[in-house]
């Protein structure tokens, strides 16, 4: 226990040594993680919150331009902005001025009103119900196009949601018609046909105390970029491990009757409080300071012991992590480079910059052999899907397997290059 000890007092006094390091491994993350959430906050709130400024261009000045403005703008999503000119609208959104513009077509109500009354009359026709020569001439209509113009730097995940909003729209005008002209033929009452929709939709969310359990930017940060910030520890560790082989402190230690493993144990529990209170530093910052930046704060009640032991995990595989590194690197040159490198790497697998899902199939599978994987979904389970303990063992189980793992190549290795 005393040589420990020992080994863990040498660490402390090594990274006293280096307190501007040590400032940065503390403070970087905490820069990191409110720029990153103020950035994508607007991502997660409600469409209410953020309007996107849009042209329209209307060259039907009918009904179903009208309908489609009003839903435009109810839909609390968009800020229609009215321009006369196509050419102008094109230019606008091309130079990134505005995210799109929408350009209604000439006679798009009256022809769809045609178009309607032909397709109703010749059903009614065929019925029997009316006389044939009464039946709307069956000149052709051609069909109207309604154009969409995007930025080209907008994301298709945009242009695809745009493109199906309004397709929804003019479906439901297409469809409102046609009642419309049934009514007419057939002499009933506005209330004969019931025009609500039959089929609806209703989104059910976990809830927690009575309340819908909402994701937003903070649920998503905190986790995301604490694990980046434990990982990142690979680079003083491993720096810390070289020094040690290139100033001849390691062949010291190892005259002395003190085992490797024992020097590693010193770091693993000395880097580990480094984990935790980088963890707790991250905590805080989601609960205190978000509020006063107009983010959601991040509700821990309840659940901070769950997320500690995950920081725990999370903690022991960076750490075995950084090991296996210093053991196997020669010089900083190598160490640095490489585990900032991999660390990055480690964090897009993973999942931290784009979710899993999104993913190829290829990538998708390659994330879930990632500890930040584990460590992320860990943080998931316990922050949004009221996960116990027992449900976050495996992720937990994942992590430590992989700190054993790689402790036992540190120590395999070294024990080969001795013996050489």
């Amino acid at each position: 226990m005393y040589k420990l000890w020992s080994s863990i007092k040498k660490e402390v006094l090594l990274l006293k040594r280096d307190l501007g390091g040590l400032v940065i491994l503390f403070v970087m993350p905490l820069v990191l993680i409110i720029t990153i959430t103020l950035i994508q906050d607007s991502t997660f709130k409600t469409v209410s919150d953020s309007k996107i400024p849009i042209l329209l261009v209307d060259n039907d000045q009918g009904e179903v331009s009208k309908v489609i403005e009003k839903n435009l703008t109810e839909s609390n999503s968009f800020e229609v902005i009215s321009k006369p000119n196509e050419n102008e609208a094109k230019d606008l959104v091309f130079k990134g001025k505005y995210q799109l513009a929408i350009v209604i077509p000439k006679k798009l109500s009256t022809d769809l009103q045609l178009k309607v009354n032909q397709n109703v009359n010749k059903i009614v026709a065929d019925f029997g119900m009316e006389d044939a020569t009464n039946v709307t001439s069956s000149e052709k209509i051609e069909s109207k196009e309604v154009k969409i113009y995007f930025d080209p730097a907008a994301q298709s995940t945009f242009r695809n949601a745009v493109k199906s909003s309004i397709d929804k729209m003019i479906s439901q005008i297409e469809t409102k018609s046609i009642y419309t002209a049934f009514q007419e033929q057939l002499g009933e009452d506005e209330t004969a046909f019931q025009q609500e929709s039959f089929i609806t939709f209703k989104e059910i969310t976990p809830t927690k105390d009575n309340k819908e359990v909402i994701p937003n930017s903070t649920q998503h940060n905190v986790p995301a970029w604490t694990l980046f910030a434990i990982f990142f520890i690979v680079i003083p560790l491993s720096i810390n491990i070289v020094k040690e082989k290139n100033q001849g402190t390691m062949i010291r230690l190892r005259t002395n009757p003190v085992s490797y493993f024992t020097v590693i144990a010193g770091k693993t529990i000395t880097f580990l409080v480094i984990c935790m209170v980088q963890f707790y530093l991250m905590v805080a910052v989601g609960v205190y300071l978000f509020p006063h930046l107009n983010l959601p704060a991040l509700q821990v009640e309840g659940i901070l012991g769950l997320m500690s032991i995950v920081a725990l995990f999370a903690g022991f595989a960076a750490i075995g992590f950084g090991i296996l590194l210093g053991t196997i690197a020669k010089t900083q040159e190598q160490s640095a480079p490489f585990g900032a490198t991999s660390v990055v790497i480690l964090a897009a697998v993973g999942g931290v910059w784009v979710p899993v899902f999104a993913m190829p199939k290829i990538m998708q599978v390659i994330a879930g052999i990632s500890p930040m994987n584990w460590g992320l979904n860990a943080f998931y389970d316990v922050i949004l899907r009221n996960a116990t303990f027992l449900d976050i063992v495996p992720e937990i189980s994942y992590l430590f397997l992989f700190f054993i793992a790689m402790i036992l190549i540190s120590l395999f290795y070294d024990e080969k290059k001795r013996a050489l």
